[in-house]
């Protein structure tokens, strides 16, 4: 996007990047990360779409509204890109795949996930696969 963007480019999967937003917990650090510039989170259409999806389950009680603004507050932080490389089949959850494309396609150099399908692999191609805490840790925050 922007020349402005230096961080370290990250695909957050749909579960962190949520609690990052909507939680207090330690994973709400993520928010500052990604507004002083130290990482970029990235984004396909595809992962934007379960992201969007799953901010409007009724167990987080937001309206239309309030989803709207926390995309439009965060978006302007990260980088959407078209997905140029396509993963099908390497992930024990076919729907897992989408961000491993992502973070290829953005040449990503990790994927932050809780998702134990993810986690097992550690590394595909070019990309960390790290949890949370690993992530955190990385900052030393």
């Amino acid at each position: 996007m922007g020349e402005r963007k230096k961080g370290l480019r990250v695909v957050l999967d749909t579960n962190v990047l949520v609690s990052a937003l909507l939680f207090s917990g330690p994973l709400a650090v993520i928010v500052n990360l990604w507004e002083s510039g130290r990482i970029i989170p990235v984004l396909s259409q595809e992962t934007f779409d379960e992201f969007q999806r799953v901010l409007s389950y009724p167990k987080f009680e937001l309206t239309s509204g309030e989803i709207t603004t926390l995309v439009e507050q965060c978006i302007s932080y990260f980088d959407v890109v078209d997905v140029t490389v396509q993963v099908k089949g390497v992930c024990r959850d076919p729907h897992d795949d989408k961000f491993l494309s992502c973070a290829l396609s953005a040449s990503a150099v990790m994927l932050v996930s809780g998702d134990d399908d993810l986690l097992v692999l550690s590394k595909y191609k070019n990309v960390k696969i790290i949890s949370p805490a690993e992530f955190l840790d990385t900052f030393k925050v």
